[in-house]
């Protein structure tokens, strides 16, 4: 347990020297190449702590846990951090690579090859759908964070106007001189609890009858809860606080959103492995069940979990990579991006399962009656462990405060990735400088579009999106990327870019991956996602088939983008013939490479957009990332 926290302090430091060298690549002079009009970030630990938060989500809290236990333990680790290694950091280099180069967003950078730039349309409608739907359950985090500023939790006892007869506590019932710190204390019912095959705890009656007040089906909507409405207008309003200057103010925010989610991981995690029954519950997390990774649905649910744990074709890692300057090492922030993400979620699951063990043993039942995932462990099943703490708010305040957090830090970037392709894609002077005008605009859109979600089948909807809005499409999506980048415009092409960018070409393993061993793992993906794909159920509820037709077109909805544009572009091209329109479609636009003048060499010397801004050379002496000290020349 002790080599954690050294391991930690090891790799902060790395991280420390690694971005305050500001992002240049060895050897290079550290240039001011600041990119006036559309914006940079103020340094790079400002785009590592903004990737970061956006890749460490609630996902890593509240799936990956789950799908360890569930997939043999301590063998899961196996397969995921192989896919981690062949899949996950290959794809991140990728996307940080591609919005970097041409200091575009999700649109703009399909310059490359204009026929493809349905791909980038249908990140914007993913990351539409996600920025939706993600931000209705950080205002379900926020309304129990209020409500956990108490004496008691509200999810405490069975003794409340909206809990049945069917409940039963962990905590027996309040007597007047009981008290809250007393976890020791003889729960009475105890053997009733134990005896029942399906307990109702007081913290599932709470979420399902008194916050959502759940109606019977989907279609029903029933009438708005208030208090959530309230709380998702004002996670909307920090959400577009925080981005009111784009990236020079989320930029700053991040410094608290993306480092202090660890502080209260770690709190949560001593005070866990302190409790009795905690280490029963880690060693149900880590033990290794070996054959279980012969199983091919083991493996399908790594290469699943990296992919969409690491945020890829959504968009964000392009829009977050495009306001870096043009010489940052991009190839060393996605292995330290993408090894900081695992690792998060493999110590989460040493914050849960502490927890979960503990009132598994307090229950005197086996760990796996108490674990859950999604909604159910975050609203349900670990609130009601913390009821059993002494000073049960404080711990629900923390834990409900981290989950704000890693949602924001996911949330900002949905919100910078629209707003980014719409600005880049109008381009006009008047809507740069009035950028925060958009970002209201998105944010009212996504605050009126979320209302339905907050009704008593808000839940139902919620569900829905989550499990085909942003599912086999983005497999899709990434594939196609792929495909374009290597196959298209020409891996060749795409290696001199980088090359160009960084000072050294990809190393040879990632541009096998990028090739050959990244696709082939996103096809197994997919073929692996149509293979295991079950109706949606929300507990005993059955989804109605209209409503599973609703899923799909949304799923369709993004993918179906990619067809529909590049029939547009084939159609407009110039050419007399099909072949000839569609060979004109895929060539890279004249306007396609670096965005500034001064890094426009060897192929894209004499190429390059009217309205791209001449900066001012500085004959200024700066220090360079080796020590060596120079007087850069001016660009010819």
């Amino acid at each position: 347990m002790r080599v954690i926290p050294v391991n930690i302090n090891i790799f902060i430091s790395f991280v420390c020297v690694s971005v305050f060298q500001n992002g240049a690549v060895p050897g290079e002079p550290v240039k001011k190449d600041e990119n006036s009009r559309r914006g940079n970030w103020g340094n790079q630990i400002e785009f590592v702590l903004t990737s970061v938060g956006y890749a460490v989500g609630l996902g890593n809290v509240w799936r990956f846990p789950y799908l360890c236990y569930r997939n043999g333990g301590g063998a899961f680790m196996f397969p995921y951090f192989i896919m981690l290694v062949f899949c996950g950091i290959p794809l991140f280099f990728l996307e940080l690579s591609f919005g970097q180069f041409t200091s575009l967003g999700c649109l703009g950078v399909w310059k490359v090859s204009p026929m493809f730039k349905g791909v980038g349309y249908g990140m914007m409608v993913v990351s539409t759908y996600i920025g939706i739907y993600y931000n209705v359950v950080i205002c379900i985090a926020f309304y129990y964070f209020f409500m956990s500023m108490t004496n008691l939790l509200p999810w405490t006892y069975c003794n409340n106007p909206w809990n049945t007869p069917d409940c039963t506590g962990v905590m027996g019932t309040p007597r007047t001189n009981a008290t809250f710190a007393n976890v020791s204390a003889v729960v009475s019912g105890l053997t009733e609890i134990v005896n029942r095959t399906k307990r109702t705890s007081p913290s599932e009656e709470y979420w399902r009858n008194y916050v959502l007040n759940v109606s019977d089906g989907i279609g029903n909507f029933g009438e708005v809860r208030l208090p959530i409405l309230g709380c998702l207008a004002v996670s909307w309003v920090v959400v577009f606080l925080c981005l009111i200057r784009g990236v020079k103010s989320s930029g700053k925010v991040v410094y608290f959103t993306a480092t202090f989610p660890y502080v209260v991981l770690t709190i949560l995690f001593i005070r866990g492995i302190t409790l009795e029954g905690a280490i029963s519950g880690i060693k149900y997390y880590l033990t290794p069940q070996w054959e279980k990774i012969l199983d091919a649905k083991v493996w399908g649910d790594a290469a699943s979990q990296i992919f969409y744990s690491l945020g890829c074709a959504w968009g964000g890692l392009i829009t977050m990579a495009s306001y870096n300057k043009f010489h940052n090492n991009c190839f060393r922030d996605s292995i330290i991006i993408s090894v900081t993400n695992c690792g998060t979620s493999v110590y989460a699951g040493f914050v849960i399962f502490s927890i979960l063990g503990f009132m598994a043993n307090h229950l005197g039942v086996d760990v796996s009656e108490v674990a859950d995932h999604g909604p159910g462990l975050a609203f349900v099943a670990y609130p009601e462990a913390l009821t059993l703490l002494p000073i049960s708010p404080l711990w629900s305040l923390l834990f409900f405060f981290m989950l704000i957090l890693l949602g924001l830090g996911t949330q900002f970037c949905l919100l910078e990735t629209l707003v980014t392709a719409v600005v880049d894609e109008i381009g006009t002077d008047w809507i740069i400088k009035n950028k925060t005008y958009v970002t209201l605009g998105v944010a009212i859109v996504g605050f009126l579009l979320g209302v339905p979600l907050t009704t008593q089948a808000g839940i139902y909807w919620l569900l829905l999106m989550d499990n085909y809005a942003a599912s086999f499409s983005l497999v899709v999506i990434s594939c196609i990327m792929c495909i374009c980048i290597m196959y298209v415009y020409g891996h060749k092409n795409y290696f001199k870019d980088v090359e160009m960018m960084l000072g050294f070409p990809p190393p040879l393993f990632f541009r096998i991956c990028w090739r050959y061993v990244s696709p082939f793992i996103i096809t197994f993906i997919l073929i692996f996602t149509v293979i295991q794909y079950k109706p949606i159920t929300y507990n005993d509820y059955v989804y109605p088939r209209w409503s599973l037709v609703i899923g799909f077109a949304m799923a369709l909805s993004s993918v179906i983008c990619i067809p529909i544009y590049a029939l547009f572009k084939i159609a407009v091209s110039e050419g007399s013939t099909f072949l000839e329109r569609l060979k004109n479609s895929v060539k890279p636009d004249p306007d396609w490479g670096p965005a500034l003048q001064e890094h426009r060499k060897g192929r894209y010397a004499t190429a390059g957009p009217e309205s791209v801004e001449q900066k001012d050379e500085m004959g200024l002496t700066i220090t360079g990332s080796n020590g060596s000290t120079l007087n850069p020349t001016p660009s010819a």
